[in-house]
C-alpha cells in the first residue's frame, strides 16, 4: 500500500468511525429515553419499553428498502440521506416530546430508527471489506469503540441536561394535584427539545461534510466473493447461503441480550428498589464494560485468537455473568448485568463478517437481511417488560438471556460453517 493509499485508508476509517459514533449515540440514549418518556407521559413501565420496540421494529421494515435505496444512490449519497433522515426524526422526537404526544414521539423515534437501518445497512458491509474479512473484527472492534464512547456520553448528556433531580421531580409530580402534576410534567418535558434539535443540526452539517468527503465508493459484491472453483461462485438465491441465515437469527438474539443489558438495566436496578436518580445512569456501565471488551478484542483479533473462536468465549462469558446476575441480589446482581457488555462487545464484530462471508453480488441483500436482525433489539427486551409484571424479575432475565447465549455459541462454533464449500 502507498503512502497515498494509506492516507486515504485511514481517513475512510476515521469517517466510518465518526458515523459509528452517531449510531451509539443515538442507540444507546434509548435506555435513559425510558425513564424520561415514563415520567413526561405519564406512562407505566410496558408502554415506556415501547421506546424500544418502535425504534428496533424500524430496522426490521426499513434495512431491505435502505438496501434498494443504496443501490441507486450509491455509498455516500447513501449515507448522507440517513443522516437527513435522522435529523427530521430528531426534530419530530423533540416537538411532540414537548406537546406531551406519545404517539407523535414515537414515530420521531421510528423515523431515527429508519435513518439508521440506512446508515447501518451501508456502513456495516462497507467496514467488513475496506480490508481482508477475516481481520474484519479488528476493524469493526474500532468502531465499536467509537460506538460505546458516545454510548457512555449519552446517558451521561441525557443525565445533565434532562434528567437531572428526576428522583425529586417524580415525588413532587406524585404529590400534586392534577393541575399541577400536568405543569410539572409540561415544564420536565420541554427540556428535551433543545438537545434534540442540537442533535438534528449537527447531523445536518455531518451529512453535508459526507457529501464533500474522499470517501470511496466500494462494491461489496465484487469484494466479498467466494475464489472461484470453491462453489461459492455459481449461487443464484440469498436462500442458498444457510450461514447468512443462522447469522440473521444469532444476530437477532445477541441485540437482544445487549438491548437487555445496556438499556433495560436501569429497569433491572428499579426492580431492587434502587435510587431513580443512580439507575439512569446505570447504562454507561454497561457500555464501559464493552468498551473495554471491544480493546480487548482489538489486541487478540486475529494475532491470538480467531473471530468465531473469541465468539465463543464471549458467549461462554455471558451464559457465565447472567447466571450470576440471578443468583445475586442489589448493585452484585446489576454488576453482573453490566459485565455482560464484556461479554457482548465483540459479538456483532465477529458474527456480522462471518454471516456475510461469501456472499458476493448478495452482500447488500445478505446485510440487509442482517440489520433486519436488528429487531431483536425490539422483541426480547419488550418480553422482559411483560413478563417481569408476572413473575420474578431476575427469573425473567436469566429465562430470555441464557437460551441466546446458548444460540450464539453454536453459530460460534458451527453454524457459521453451515452451507459453506469445505476448502482443501
Amino acid at each position: 500500500m502507498t503512502a497515498v493509499q494509506g492516507t486515504r485508508h485511514t481517513t475512510s476509517i476515521a469517517i466510518i468511525g465518526v458515523l459509528f459514533f452517531i449510531i451509539g449515540f443515538f442507540t444507546w440514549i434509548n435506555g435513559p429515553l425510558i425513564t424520561f418518556v415514563r415520567l413526561a407521559f405519564d406512562l407505566d413501565e410496558v408502554n415506556a419499553f415501547l421506546v424500544l420496540m418502535v425504534f428496533y421494529l424500524s430496522y426490521f421494515f426499513l434495512a431491505l428498502p435502505a438496501a434498494a435505496l443504496l443501490k441507486v444512490t450509491g455509498m455516500k449519497k447513501g449515507l448522507a440521506a440517513s443522516l437527513f433522515v435522522m435529523a427530521i426524526g430528531a426534530v419530530l422526537f423533540g416537538e411532540f416530546s414537548t406537546q406531551r404526544w406519545y404517539p407523535g414521539a414515537l414515530s420521531g423515534l421510528f423515523v431515527i430508527g429508519g435513518g439508521l437501518a440506512l446508515l447501518q445497512t451501508a456502513v456495516n458491509p462497507y467496514i467488513s471489506i475496506l480490508g481482508p474479512i477475516e481481520s474484519a473484527a479488528q476493524r469493526i472492534a474500532v468502531m465499536g469503540i467509537c460506538n460505546k464512547v458516545a454510548g457512555i456520553l449519552a446517558p451521561l448528556v441525557l443525565g445533565a441536561l434532562v434528567l437531572h433531580g428526576i428522583g425529586d421531580l417524580a415525588t413532587q409530580a406524585e404529590a400534586a394535584d392534577a393541575a399541577g402534576k400536568a405543569t410539572l410534567l409540561n415544564e420536565f418535558a420541554a427540556k428535551i427539545h433543545m438537545p434534540y434539535l442540537v442533535m438534528a443540526g449537527v447531523l445536518v452539517a455531518v451529512a453535508i461534510a459526507i457529501l464533500f468527503s474522499p470517501l470511496p465508493e466500494l462494491k461489496p459484491s465484487e469484494a466479498n466473493a467466494e475464489p472461484a472453483g470453491t462453489g461459492g461462485d455459481g449461487k443464484r438465491s440469498v436462500f442458498q447461503f444457510p450461514h447468512l441465515w443462522l447469522g440473521v437469527l444469532c444476530l437477532f438474539v445477541y441485540v437482544g441480550v445487549e438491548v437487555l443489558a445496556g438499556d433495560a438495566i436501569g429497569t433491572y436496578g428499579n426492580g431492587f428498589g434502587l435510587p431513580l436518580d443512580e439507575t439512569k445512569f446505570f447504562t454507561s456501565f454497561t457500555l464501559t464494560a464493552m468498551l473495554c471488551g471491544y480493546v480487548i478484542g482489538l489486541l487478540a483479533i486475529p494475532r491470538f485468537i480467531s473471530q468465531e473462536r473469541y465468539l465463543s468465549v464471549s458467549a461462554v462469558l455471558g451464559l457465565v455473568f447472567a447466571v450470576a446476575a440471578l443468583l445475586t441480589k442489589d448493585y452484585v446482581s446489576v454488576g453482573f448485568i453490566a459485565a455482560l457488555g464484556f461479554a457482548n462487545a465483540m459479538m456483532w464484530p465477529a458474527i456480522f463478517p462471518l454471516a456475510i462471508k461469501g456472499l458476493g453480488r448478495f452482500t447488500e441483500t445478505g446485510s440487509a437481511l442482517l440489520i433486519m436482525g436488528i429487531a431483536g433489539g425490539a422483541i426480547i427486551p419488550q418480553l422482559f417488560a411483560v413478563l417481569k409484571q408476572h413473575y420474578d424479575f431476575q427469573a425473567v432475565f436469566a429465562a430470555l438471556a441464557v437460551p441466546c447465549y446458548l444460540y450464539i455459541l453454536f453459530f460460534a462454533l458451527r453454524g457459521h460453517r453451515i452451507g459453506k464449500p469445505q476448502r482443501r
